[in-house]
């Protein structure tokens, strides 16, 4: 009995209790949507950067919705077609 007691106290000492799980990749880039339809499915008002306001004509209801993320905003910049920016505004 203190045999088995022995194996098994140094089985548990040569094994690891902890296992470190496997860093995300740093240099890992913002998603690209191909167009404001692929985007909206995902973020449904949009997406714009740090303090970004909405434009539109007085009035009219403004989007405050929309996912706050200045690094994926840059990366679909091309898509904020009134450059107030927020990317693909909807209400």
């Amino acid at each position: 009995m203190k045999i088995r007691t022995l194996v098994a106290a140094a089985v548990l000492a040569s094994t690891p209790l902890l296992v470190a799980a496997p860093q995300a990749d740093a240099t890992t880039k913002p998603r690209h949507f191909k167009n404001c339809t692929a985007m909206n499915k995902v973020y449904k008002h949009g997406v714009g950067k740090k303090g970004a306001k909405d434009h539109t004509r007085s009035g009219a209801r403004k989007v405050r919705t929309f996912k706050v993320d200045t690094a994926l905003y840059k990366a679909n910049r091309g898509s904020d077609r009134d450059h107030d920016g927020i990317a693909c505004e909807k209400l």
